[in-house]
């Protein structure tokens, strides 16, 4: 009598014919393995990343506590003991406090602008449809792709003609015409991303345009800004060429430009302990922030994709 049942596949004996069974069977092993081997590669790379990463900076922080015989002769070993001496000759006797105040003055009154003018720039043209919108867009990502060093001469020349040579907030408008490209074409990616329902619902209940940006779309955006916020930080708090073209007095030197006369001062004078003292100060506040903000800096990265 025949049946309809299938009979339960049996493993597959030496020299017997291999079934579909027997195959879709092993397939998921084979897989899985596959899948460990790319996962332990990955991790491998990371691994070897973060150690390239990590140990310059470890270093630098180990060899500005030391003296200057021990830098040379055990440049691997730990410090006998710590030498705060160095970060107190290189913050009063390099001027490294001055730096530090020009430095914070320029690149927080320049961020706060550029965050400004770049979201509501952004915000307009994301949401706002009106004749020359996209070209005004593709102004800004223009400018992202100009060099600066093409326009350092013109620059200069306007920036003295504008009497703001060699002053604090002069640099500060550069800085922001510099940041402000990307930042409008990040943050009109970022707020396209966010509900038009939610503006919509403020406008239905009596509210301006200002006060739905500022009240209800900008603490929304607040992941892009961070995100933002931080990339600008880190571009104007490194930013060497711009300042020393355009900033030449000594008094109102910023970190960048103060590193650069304490390399050369310091090196002559054999002092690589206070150098290198300079160099963690200079690194700190930068990873500081990353780490502070790291969290919504991935976040503000991410939005648009998990959208």
């Amino acid at each position: 009598m025949k049946t309809t049942d299938t009979p339960a596949s049996v493993p597959a004996e030496s020299g017997a014919p291999v079934t579909k069974a027997d195959i879709a069977a092993g397939a998921p092993t084979k897989g899985k393995k596959e899948g460990n081997v790319l996962n332990v590669f990955s991790h491998g790379m990371l691994i070897l990343w973060a150690f390239m990463v990590v140990l310059p900076l470890l270093w630098a922080v180990m060899t500005s506590f030391k003296d200057d015989s021990s830098i040379f002769s055990s440049p691997w070993a730990l410090p006998d003991k710590l030498h705060f001496d160095n970060w107190a000759r290189a913050w009063t006797d390099a001027n490294m406090s001055d730096y530090f105040l020009n430095t914070i003055l320029v690149v927080g009154g320049s961020l706060i602008g550029t965050l400004a003018l770049g979201s509501m720039a952004a915000y307009v043209l994301a949401r706002f449809d009106f004749p020359g919108n996209r070209f005004i867009y593709y102004l800004f990502i223009g400018g992202m792709s100009f060099p600066i060093m093409l326009a350092l001469v013109p620059l200069f020349y306007v920036v003295n003609n504008m009497g703001l040579l060699n002053t604090i907030h002069g640099l500060i408008l550069v800085y922001i015409a510099y940041s402000l490209p990307f930042t409008v074409f990040f943050l009109t990616a970022f707020f396209r991303t966010l509900p038009a329902s939610v503006a919509e619902a403020a406008f239905v209940d009596g509210a301006s345009h200002s006060r739905t940006f500022f009240q209800i779309m900008l603490p929304m955006a607040k992941p892009g800004l961070i995100s933002v916020g931080i990339f600008n930080f880190l571009g104007q708090w490194n930013q060497y060429m711009l300042p020393t073209v355009l900033n030449t007095d000594p008094d109102k030197r910023v970190l960048t430009q103060g590193l650069v006369q304490l390399a050369a001062s310091q090196g002559y004078k054999g002092d690589w302990s206070g150098l290198f003292a300079g160099l963690v100060m200079a690194m700190l506040p930068v990873l500081a922030a990353y780490i502070v903000f790291q969290r919504q800096v991935v976040q503000g990265l991410t939005a648009g994709a998990l959208k």
